[in-house]
């Protein structure tokens, strides 16, 4: 769980399998991303007209070199532990490369 000590932390589901296989259709990044869409903060009860149009800050669809992936935040296991069990069980059950998002400090400025 994440805390202000411990910020959430991001994981990375790449579009290769573990064997290497780029993983097929081409839009599975998209695709996946669209179906965590509703899941953003301050989106509760909202539906319809003001209902926003993109992707959840808890799940982006990326692209690493030539390969798709998905930025997955933990952050969406506190706010929905059934989509955060749906994302990481896709990525199990596709045989899909998973891990930590590693973040470095920002170089410091002379």
């Amino acid at each position: 769980m994440a805390s202000p000590e411990r910020p959430a932390r991001e994981f990375i589901i790449h579009g290769l399998t573990k064997d290497g296989r780029t993983f097929r259709p081409s839009d599975w990044a998209e695709r996946l991303a669209g179906a965590m869409s509703c899941f953003r903060p301050g989106s509760a009860g909202k539906a319809g007209i003001g209902a926003f149009i993109g992707y959840s800050p808890y799940c982006v669809p990326t692209t690493v070199g030539n390969t798709k992936a998905v930025i997955v935040n933990e952050a969406l296991r506190d706010i929905e532990p059934m989509a955060w069990d749906f994302v990481v069980n896709f990525a199990r059950d596709n045989d899909l490369q998973m891990g930590e998002v590693c973040a470095l400090p920002e170089p410091k400025r002379p």
